[in-house]
C-alpha cells in the first residue's frame, strides 16, 4: 500500500487505534499506539518522535531522542486488540538529521538488499524460515535471589506426566523424541495450531504445512512460504507474533528459545536461500546435487564464516545447549543433499531451478531476523565474490565416520562467547556496503557479553548442585 491507502484502508475498516511496531538488537518487538485520529500520510515522512534511551542496544539517554516512521507496505489489521487496530511496522531514524539510524535492524537488512544489487550479482535474495517452538500449559522461573534459583515447565503432553493423578489422566502422553506428526489425541495442539494458521493466513502470510515436532512436551512447526529478504523478517517477527499471541488466547505460552527441555529434541530455524536475478533463479546448474558454481561458492562463504555469523543466528547462551557435537544438531561445517548433521543442506526438489536453494541448517528462531537473514547472505556473498570452495560433500553417516575422519570436519562454536570473539575477529565481510557499522558490531558484542555472558556466568546452576554440592 501507499500512504494514501492506507489512511483509505483504515477508513474503510473503522480502525480506532494505529499500533507502531519496531524492533530493539536482541529481536523483540516494541511497540506504541496512537488513536487514529493522527493516522495522516504526512506521518509516513514525518514519523513519530519515541525516547530511545530504554531500548535494549540503543541510545545512551543523553541523547536518546528518535523518530519512528511506519512502512506503508507492512500495513496490517492486528487481530489481537479489543477496538480494530491497525498495525504498521516501523524503521527508526535520527529526529535531527533524518537519516535512518545505524543500529537499526530493519535498516541493516535494507542495506543488505541494496549490497546484493550494488554487487551485481543479483537482485533478489529469497529466505524461508522454518521457526520451530514449544507451547506449554505452565511456565515459572526465578533467578533473583542469591539463594534460589529455578524453572518449571507444564504440559499435558509431557512424556514426565504418564503418572501423574489428573482426575482422570487419559494417556496419550508424547515419548521423547516420538512427536513428529502424531494425530489427536496424542497431539493436543492440532486446533490451537489450526487458529495460529488462519490467523497467519487472515494477515497476509502464506502458509504451507503446520504439524506437532519431535520434542515431548508440545514441540510445533508451521511453515510459511519464502520471501525477499526484508519482507521475510517483518514476517517471520508478525508469525512469532501470532504464535504467542494465540496460545495466549489458548491458556498457554509459546517460546522460542532453542532448548527449553533436558533430554529432548531442540527448536531450530532451518533457512532457505537463494538468489536471483532480473527473475531468473542463480542456484541451479548441473554440479552436485543441481546446484550451480554459485550457489556452491555462496556455500563456501557460509561454512567460511559460519562461526562468526552465529553470534547472530544463535545469539543467546541456550543456543549452545542445542549446538552440541554427536548429536542430531547441525554443527558440522559441511554441505550434503541428504545428510541433516551437516550445518548446509539442499533440499531435493523438482527438476525446475526455480525450486533450487539451499538450506542453512544451524539458525535458531532465538535470532534477530533482519541481522541473522543479511549476516547470511553477506557471508553468502562474500563466498561468491572469492570463489570460496566448500569442499567435499558430507555423503557419509557422521557418526560412522572414524575419530580421524570426524576430525577433518570443523564444528559450529561451542558457546556464545566463542561466537562473539570469531564475531570480532572476523567480521570485514559485514562491513561491505556499509551494511553492518563498526558502531553496530561494537554495540552488539558489549551488549551480549555484559548482559547476557556476564549474568550467565555468576549464577550457579541446578546441575552444579548435583555435581558439586557433596564436594
Amino acid at each position: 500500500m501507499k500512504p494514501k491507502e492506507v489512511v483509505e484502508f483504515a477508513n474503510a475498516n473503522d480502525v480506532k487505534f494505529i499500533d507502531l511496531k519496531f524492533i530493539d538488537c536482541p529481536g523483540t518487538w516494541q511497540h506504541t499506539q496512537l488513536p487514529v485520529g493522527r493516522l495522516s500520510e504526512a506521518m509516513f515522512e514525518d514519523g513519530v518522535a519515541f525516547d530511545g534511551s530504554s531500548i535494549r542496544g540503543w541510545q545512551p539517554i543523553n541523547a536518546s531522542d528518535m523518530t519512528m516512521i511506519p512502512d506503508p507496505e507492512t500495513a496490517k489489521l492486528d487481530p489481537f486488540f479489543a477496538h480494530p487496530t491497525l498495525s504498521l511496522i516501523c524503521s527508526v531514524h535520527d529526529p535531527i538529521t533524518k537519516q535512518p539510524y545505524s543500529r537499526d535492524p530493519r535498516y541493516i537488512a535494507k542495506k543488505a538488499e541494496a549490497y546484493l544489487k550494488q554487487t551485481g550479482i543479483g537482485d533478489t535474495a529469497f529466505m524461508g524460515p522454518e521457526a520451530e517452538f514449544f507451547i506449554f500449559a505452565d511456565v515459572r522461573f526465578d533467578n533473583s535471589r542469591a539463594n534460589e534459583g529455578y524453572y518449571f515447565l507444564d504440559s499435558v503432553e509431557g512424556s514426565w506426566n504418564s503418572g501423574r493423578e489428573e482426575f482422570p489422566n487419559l494417556g496419550y502422553k508424547t515419548r521423547p523424541k516420538e512427536g513428529y506428526f502424531p494425530t489427536p489425541p496424542t497431539d493436543t495442539l492440532a486446533n490451537v495450531r489450526q487458529e495460529m494458521m488462519l490467523t497467519l493466513q487472515e494477515s497476509g502470510i502464506e502458509v504451507e504445512v503446520g504439524h506437532h515436532e519431535v520434542a515431548s512436551g508440545g514441540q510445533c512447526e508451521i511453515g510459511m512460504k519464502f520471501n525477499r529478504l526484508l519482507p521475510c523478517a517483518d514476517q517471520l517477527m508478525w508469525f512469532k507474533y501470532v504464535v504467542k499471541n494465540v496460545a495466549r488466547k489458548h491458556g498457554k505460552a509459546a517460546t522460542f528459545m532453542p532448548k527449553p527441555l533436558f533430554g529432548d529434541h531442540c527448536s531450530g530455524m532451518h533457512t532457505l536461500q537463494s538468489i536471483w536475478k532480473e527473475g531468473k533463479p542463480l542456484f541451479g546448474g548441473d554440479l552436485y546435487a543441481g546446484l550451480s558454481q554459485m550457489a556452491l561458492w555462496y556455500i563456501g562463504g557460509i561454512i567460511k564464516h559460519a562461526k562468526t555469523i552465529a553470534a547472530l543466528t544463535n545469539p543467546t547462551t541456550n543456543s549452545y545447549r542445542r549446538l552440541v557435537p554427536g548429536f542430531e544438531a547441525p554443527v558440522n561445517l559441511a554441505y550434503s543433499s541428504r545428510n541433516r548433521s551437516a550445518s548446509v543442506r539442499i533440499p531435493i526438489t523438482g527438476p525446475s531451478p526455480k525450486t533450487r536453494r539451499i538450506e542453512v541448517r544451524f539458525p535458531d528462531p532465538s535470532c534477530n531476523p533482519y541481522l541473522a537473514f543479511s549476516a547470511m547472505l553477506l557471508a553468502g556473498l562474500d563466498g561468491i565474490q572469492n570463489k570460496v570452495d566448500p569442499g567435499d560433500p558430507l555423503d557419509k553417516d557422521i557418526y560412522a565416520l572414524s575419530p580421524e575422519e570426524l576430525s577433518s570436519v570443523p564444528h559450529m562454536p561451542g558457546s556464545l562467547e566463542e561466537a562473539l570473539a570469531a564475531f570480532e575477529k572476523d567480521h570485514e565481510f559485514l562491513l561491505r556496503g556499509d551494511v553492518f557499522t563498526k558502531d553496530a558490531i561494537a554495540e552488539w558484542l558489549d551488549y551480549k557479553r555484559a548482559k547476557e555472558l556476564n549474568p550467565i556466568r555468576m549464577r550457579p546452576t541446578p546441575q552444579e548442585f548435583v555435581l558439586y554440592f557433596d564436594i
